[in-house]
Formats: structure tokens, sequence, C-alpha cells
């Protein structure tokens, strides 16, 4: 979340700115006899198959145009995936990783790599949690340490190390990667050692850490929000940061296929929830800061910030008062303001969720006093919030 240098200054009100026969019709019945096709390592037995449609067929050529796959050496291997990289460089780059597995840090991406046997890759069985790099800090570092290790707690995942040796471990992760603005994210797995479903074989589990630097620039423009039609989870999974987050990544989806930036879930009584990744609040006519409560959804570190911060607003009269409870669909879309919170987002203005426009539909001043206080927050926030990382 390199991003996050360019907000070092208070934020005025300005935006930022085919397996192919011999057939005639793609929806022939082929049905080749005891052919064996060379690279692919099958023998088909009475094999057949009905070719769908062009798209089908295209997808089937290419792949009987595989070659003999090749048995790559370690480094062979490492070098393959090196240059696999460089091919889809995108804005974000990997500066260091630690890993249990091998008990070390690396700032070779190619190395930053974890076993397919751990659990958290196969079945899910994981927790994660991502913290702030600015201008050298770690931005609630302990807080959102808390909070993974309760994560683990209810996930029934041991942890592998004590919770100072883990703190230890990420500041020297961040201070390997010479990285001032980015973001910290780790991850604490039940570990490697089976495919089975239960982690009773795993061999004992495992604390994963990268650092990463995202080069995107900083946007704080007037998004649109849709209502999800992807089922929420439960409030026993939704208040576990896991990486179970097959839900968040359709809501996502969802939102972006119909224009808008992120998607709503409503709790199951038909209650504002939270957004795929960040929590949502309001400012209501009557000019208090309203907030789901957390007991069904996820308790946003940076959410449970803006909280604290907003009392300053309350006392300078920006707000007449603060409320955490149940916001309705009504309530919500005709607000003053609506905004997104979250440690990606920060801050930032809803002007549009589904058709209604909310307040005059463009960024609102109380998001925009909430954005300046949690940067300044993170430039020069109390030592509660604000870790300095010894480079």
């Amino acid at each position: 979340m390199a991003s996050l240098s360019s907000l070092s200054q208070p934020i005025s009100k300005t935006p930022y700115n085919s397996l192919k026969f011999a057939s005639h019709s793609t929806n022939s019945l082929l049905t080749p006899k005891n052919r064996s096709f060379s690279g692919l390592g099958f023998r088909s037995l009475g094999l057949s198959c009905v070719v769908k449609n062009s798209i089908q067929s295209e997808a089937l050529v290419e792949a009987t145009q595989i070659s003999d796959v090749p048995l790559l050496s370690c480094s062979e291997a490492m070098e393959r995936l090196r240059n696999s990289q460089e091919s889809y460089r995108g804005k974000q780059q990997f500066l260091a990783m630690y890993s249990s597995v091998y008990g070390g840090i690396t700032t070779d991406p190619a190395a930053m790599v974890i076993p397919m046997d751990d659990h958290m890759v196969h079945r899910g069985h994981g927790v994660f949690d991502t913290t702030a790099i600015m201008d050298g800090y770690l931005y609630e570092l302990d807080q959102h340490l808390d909070r993974i290790l309760r994560s683990a707690k209810m996930a029934k995942i041991n942890i592998p190390f004590d919770r100072e040796s883990i703190r230890r471990i990420l500041i020297q992760t961040v201070s390997a990667s010479k990285c001032r603005n980015g973001s910290l994210r780790y991850w604490l797995s039940a570990g490697p050692g089976d495919f089975q479903l239960s982690p009773s074989a795993c061999h004992k589990p495992s604390l994963y850490a990268i650092v990463i630097e995202d080069q995107s620039p900083a946007d704080q423009k007037g998004i649109k929000v849709v209502t999800s039609s992807i089922p929420i989870k439960p409030p026993q999974f939704a208040t576990v940061k896991s990486v179970n987050y097959l839900p968040n990544v359709l809501s996502k989806m969802e939102a972006e296929e119909n224009g808008g930036y992120a998607a709503i879930w409503l709790d199951d009584d038909g209650y504002v929830a939270e957004g795929p990744n960040m929590n949502v609040a309001f400012v209501t006519k009557d000019k208090k800061l309203v907030m789901p409560h957390f007991n069904k959804i996820l308790s946003g570190c940076t959410a449970r910030r803006v909280l604290a911060l907003a009392e300053g607003l309350v006392k300078e009269g920006t707000i007449r008062g603060i409320r955490v409870g149940n916001v309705t669909v009504e309530e919500g879309k005709n607000a003053d303001e609506m905004m997104l919170i979250g440690s990606g987002v920060l801050a930032r203005s809803v002007v549009q969720w589904d058709e209604q426009i909310i307040g005059d539909g463009k960024e609102g001043p109380v998001t925009w006093a909430l954005l300046n206080l949690i940067v300044e927050d993170m430039n020069s926030g109390p030592d509660t919030v604000r870790v300095p990382v010894p480079y």
C-alpha cells in the first residue's frame, strides 16, 4: 500500500487525481478408440467427447500442442518461476518474505513460496492480517497482531511462537525489505503435512509474512456500491479473518460487473453489515456518525480507530454524536454521507448505492475530515499506534 506515501500531507477536498479430430461440425460426437497422446501423459480408452462450441474447440486444440513435459531440477524450476514473474510484473512489488518453514527471510520473489501440502493452501485452514507501513513506521501493528491471534484461536490454530517473537519477526521482515511505505501481510496456518481434511498430521503450524510495495496512485474519488447477492458468511466465520475469502471475492466481482467498487452485505435480519474487505459507516441527517456493530462482522482495526478519532469531530461540532448499532438499508441510503473504512481505502466516500444517490452525490465533508485524521494519525500518532522499524 505504498500509495499511502502520497497521503503524508493533510488532504484537501479536491479528489486524487482441443483435442481436435477430423470433424466438420463443432457439435460432432468424436469417439477415438485406444488412442495415446504423446506429451499429454494419458491413454484414452474409448474416449468420447462432444465439442460444444468453437471456444471450447480452440482450447482443446491448444491442449494438443503441449510438448513433452520437462523434468526440472530445483534451480531450473526457480529460474522458470523467476522468468514467469517478470512476464507479469504488476504494480505490487514483493520486497521480502519470512517463512517459518525455512526459518528465515528472503528478498528473492522466486523464493516467496509456501508448500502445497500446507493446509492453508488446500483446506483454507489459515488466518491472516495486514499492517500498513507509513514513513518507516508500522501502523497499528499491535492491534492487528492481537486480532490475528484471536482469529487463530477461533480457527483452532496453535501459534508456532509466542506473541513477542512473532512481533519481532514481523518487524525484522520489514527492516530487511527496506520498504518505508507499503504494507505487511502475515498468515498463521495449520501448517504442512498432508492432503487430508484433518490437520492432525501437520508437522507444526506455520507463520508467513510478506512486505508489499504498491505503486498504484492514491484515489479518493467518490465511488458506487451495490447490494451483494452473495450470501454473507455466518457470524462464526465472518468474525474470523481467515483465508476463506471466496464469498468476498465473488462479492467484489459482482460489484465490478455492475459498475461498482464494492458490494455491501446485509445480515440475516436485513441490517447493513459490511463490504467485502472493509467496514461501512454513515453520517445521518442529524449529523451523527453511525456504524454497524461488530458482533456479526469482522471487527475492523481501522474502523475502531476511526471511532476513537471521530470523538474529536464531536468536540469541535462537526458531528453531533457517534452510534454503533443496527443500521437499516433505508437509513443508509437516505444518509447525508456514506463511506467505506479499512486499511486499504482508509476512509472513502460512497456517492451512490444501487440506484440511490447518497447525499448530494459528492464526496462528503465528514469523510474527508476522517480521512485527514487517519492520515495524520499514521504520520504522527501516539506510540500506541506507530511502531518504528529499525532499518
